[in-house]
């Protein structure tokens, strides 16, 4: 196989863990035969201040001739961010456009974590029980995100609005793509919304309901957004299969997830389009770490393998690089911000040693 892919390096950590996730890419391309072309764009905060833009019109072209993205996380220290214009910051004036541009409605986290690492979780092990394995689909361009926003003053007040928008289209896809990959799972889907308050959601309901008309064989059922906060942390096992969400409460809930597996840098993402999708770790740049070879490039690493199955259908290497990443941590290997006591000190790998040990299971060594 050959493609042409993106890579948006980010600011903070990002070309760390990117680094990493593009080593582990390289392995998969001699292992298998395939040939990637990889041609690097910026993006994100640091690229305002060089290019004047977060989201260049060089970057956007290269993206645009690219058949994948891989993208990593955005945003400097606070008080380097203060001196951005709101509307040239890289979540409205990168992030935003990007999945906008590219259509990218469809996102995909994985929750997972085998009842082998419970220990990662803040949660008891109990409750973890043979672990939990949830795949949240988040719909991801429409909603309050994209809706229009208004700030100002009236006669006498001050006052700002964000609309919450809904199609039929927009639900419709995003619920048929849910409902395949539940099927793809032999698993439930959950319906995750707050239809005794919103109308978007109540609309949200009345079309994902449809859909499942045509899925018979997938279980289904449905559950209010705060109530659903609350059992993630009671019981998140009752939710393996595949969660489904709207924009906002998606954001929150895959983020509350995250904390359930211990760290955000277990949450990789993809987010796909109907023409192409890009990948990258949920989590922030974390500036403060920047440098200094440690930060977890799970995620990174996970969403390279979310590109080779979801955009390039290469469902055996992706497979292999996700049997990968769990064997590191079965053998007793850890990031440091998953270290919780000194005993563990020995078998902390620094950003490079993960990657590094990624690649030699690959290769057999």
């Amino acid at each position: 196989m050959k493609k042409t892919i993106a890579v948006l390096e980010g600011d903070g950590i990002g070309p760390e863990i990117v680094g990493e996730g593009i080593k582990v890419l390289k392995a998969v391309e001699h292992q298998y035969g395939h040939t990637f072309h990889l041609n690097y764009a910026p993006f994100g905060a640091q690229a305002y201040f060089t290019h004047g833009s977060p989201f260049p019109k060089q970057t956007q072209l290269i993206c645009d001739h690219a058949d994948a993205i891989i993208k990593g996380p955005v945003g400097l220290a606070v008080e380097k961010m203060n001196t951005i214009p709101q509307q040239f910051r890289p979540e409205i004036g990168a992030i935003l456009p990007l999945r906008k541009r590219y259509d990218t409605f469809a996102n995909f986290r994985p929750v997972r974590l085998p009842k082998s690492l419970a220990a990662f979780s803040p949660l008891r092990e109990n409750v973890i029980g043979n672990g939990v394995d949830i795949l949240m689909v988040r719909e991801l361009v429409g909603g309050i995100y994209f809706g229009e926003k208004i700030e100002g003053p009236a006669v006498n007040m001050q006052y700002a609005q964000d609309n919450c928008v809904y199609t039929a289209k927009e639900v419709h896809r995003v619920a048929v793509v849910a409902f395949e990959e539940a099927r793809k799972r032999n698993s439930q889907i959950t319906n995750v919304h707050k239809a005794n308050v919103l109308a978007t959601s109540r609309f949200w309901n009345a079309i994902v309901e449809e859909v499942a008309q045509d899925f018979p064989d997938v279980p289904y059922r449905s559950v209010l957004v705060d109530n659903a906060a609350f059992q993630l942390v009671k019981n998140p096992t009752q939710f393996n299969g595949v969660m489904l969400l709207e924009n906002m409460q998606g954001d929150v809930l895959t983020d509350q997830a995250g904390g359930i597996l211990g760290s955000l840098g277990l949450m990789p993402s993809a987010c796909l389009g109907p023409d192409k999708g890009y990948v990258e770790a949920a989590h922030g740049s974390a500036p403060d770490i920047a440098g200094q070879n440690i930060a977890n490039p799970y995620a990174m690493i996970g969403s390279v393998a979310f590109l080779l199955d979801k955009c390039f259908g290469l469902t055996q290497e992706a497979h292999a690089v996700w049997n990968a990443l769990f064997t590191i941590f079965e053998r007793g290997y850890l990031t440091l911000e998953l270290a919780t006591n000194a005993s563990d000190s020995e078998k902390v790998l620094s950003t490079t040693a993960f990657g590094d040990m990624v690649v030699d299971i690959l290769v057999g060594k």
